[in-house]
């Protein structure tokens, strides 16, 4: 799992570093991962590294001086290098082994944008971490300039020509490091060579569309004692962090999920959620529904109970469900201090913060619509999907829970504003019924993840258990073109985890001390 840090904590964990006089040594290590990553580029774009021409376009910071020392390397394998000196005022040390290895240097004009559009490579180090908000001139016209002129050499290259390759420096120039937001304008690159640690704003929306592939170069930074800011699961964490049944486990140990989803107008919802919730194997389903709903279900899942009892977390809301039934679900979980997922038309029924462990699911309208009910200055849809993140973060403070914002990249927010950034699921997803597979497999995590009905088993992140089922629900959607057959696929997915041995750590949810999983 990628843990992400925002500016300020990687800039504080550098600090002792360089105190200890260590900043040109980061650099040279730092350079030296970057030359490594553009070399392998280039072997994969044209074959090799000799005669390439490549373009570095630096800044006057650090970054800048990374670049500069990755030029160097290059042109000493072959290349031919010629570095754009964007605002006058060069890293002394990078430049000079620039020059000392036969590298080009040229001041910024009106030729600098044609000259990056004819590169194999251009690097980007114009600017790092430290910079926010839109770019100003003259980085915006130059890098407006040399994307429009390679926008303009896009039919020859769409016809055998080369095709030229981007490589970030740290962060694309015009992203924000913690908040991955970009200007108007902003460098679009297909690798981007972080250093120390993960930018927060390369895996948050935006920044990560702007950023391509992350290659992290580890320089020794101890972020050790940092919050990240955020945490990407990657379907690789699966095997190590999904809850698997034991061997001294029995069906009520396993987990129990109480499930109040369908009605007589959207049977299909109350299916759709509990076919996916029994195939992430749980030790139980108790569904409160009506009979228009129960009786599907059981046609297919007779192991399904139709009745009321103890359970160890709830999910309703998927399908409009009966109002009086969510309403007794609620009451049930605050007096049992239970977990509950809560979707669709129980967000509806939220007026207060709950006293227990809350996530609820709604898509942009429906969080505008829990804003307007706990806050003040309520955003528009297209002000929420712009910026999910913002107001992922400000409805879970609000709600004193965890919000699962659904959309193109679905974000999880902690109330502490930390968030949880899953990889984005397939456009297949965009289907009727795939919200209410996800709540069947959040609500399953939940009751396997928190103990049976005598045993609890406290401290499972409940943020990162939402970004396993929203990984396993984006793994599904690239295995079936509709709602129907995503829980299906959901079983296949857990089917084929391999379990953790004994005593393994597990990546994304930690058991409660003393406790098992």
């Amino acid at each position: 799992m990628k843990r992400g840090y925002s500016a300020a904590a990687i800039r504080a964990a550098e600090a002792p570093l360089l105190d200890a006089g260590r900043g040109l040594a980061l650099m040279r290590t730092a350079a030296a991962g970057l030359a490594a990553e553009c070399r392998s580029i280039l072997r994969e774009a044209r074959g090799g590294v000799s005669g390439a021409r490549v373009v570095v376009l630096a800044g006057a910071g650090n970054n800048g001086g990374d670049a500069l020392f990755a030029g160097a390397d290059l042109r000493r394998r072959g290349a031919h290098v010629t570095v754009v000196d964007v605002l006058g005022r060069l890293h002394a040390e990078g430049r000079a082994a620039l020059e000392s290895a036969g590298g080009a240097i040229e001041e910024l004009d009106a030729g600098s944008a044609q000259l990056a559009a004819r590169a194999d490579l251009v690097v980007d180090g114009i600017l790092g971490t430290g910079a926010s908000g839109a770019l100003r001139e003259p980085i915006s016209s130059l890098i407006a300039d040399w994307q429009s002129a390679v926008r303009a050499a896009g039919s020859a290259r769409a016809h055998g020509g080369p095709v030229q390759r981007v490589v970030a420096v740290d962060v694309p120039t015009g992203v924000d490091a913690t908040t991955g937001a970009c200007g108007p304008v902003h460098v679009r690159a297909d690798r981007t060579v972080t250093f120390g640690g993960h930018k927060a704003g390369l895996l948050l929306p935006g920044g990560a569309d702007a950023a391509g592939e992350v290659v992290l170069v580890d320089i020794g930074l101890d972020l050790s004692g940092f919050v990240p800011a955020v945490e990407a699961p990657e379907p690789a964490d699966l095997p190590d962090a999904w809850p698997h049944p034991e061997r001294d486990m029995h069906k009520y140990t396993r987990g129990v999920l109480g499930l109040v989803a369908g009605s007589r107008r959207y049977p299909g919802a109350g299916l759709l959620t509990t076919a996916a919730a029994v195939s992430t194997g749980l030790g139980m389903v108790r569904l409160l529904a009506p009979d228009a709903v129960t009786g599907p279900v059981l046609e297919r899942f007779p192991e399904v109970v139709a009745d009321p009892g103890r359970v160890q977390a709830w999910a309703l809301g998927s399908g409009a469900p009966d109002t009086l039934l969510m309403r007794r679900a609620l009451i049930e979980a605050e007096n049992r201090s239970l977990p509950v997922v809560i979707d669709a038309a129980g967000l509806g029924l939220l007026d207060r913060p709950l006293e227990t462990t809350c996530v609820v699911t709604p898509h942009a309208g429906e969080l505008v619509d829990l804003l307007g009910r706990f806050t003040t200055g309520v955003p528009t849809r297209a002000e929420v999907e712009a910026d999910p993140v913002t107001h992922a973060v400000r409805a879970a403070g609000a709600l004193e829970g965890v919000v699962v914002l659904k959309g193109s990249r679905t974000i999880i927010a902690r109330p502490d504003g930390t968030v949880v950034a899953p990889p984005p699921g397939p456009a297949s997803l965009a289907t009727a019924g795939s919200g209410d597979v996800l709540t069947g497999v959040l609500g399953a995590l939940l009751a396997t993840s928190t103990g049976g009905p005598d045993e609890r088993r406290p401290g499972a992140d409940i943020a990162l258990l939402a970004g396993l089922a929203v990984t396993v629900h984006g793994l599904a959607g690239r295995r079936s073109t509709h709602a129907g057959g995503l829980p299906s696929a959901v079983e296949d997915i857990v089917l084929g985890l391999p379990q953790r041995s004994a005593g393994s750590p597990v990546t994304a949810v930690d058991p409660a001390p003393g406790g098992r999983r």
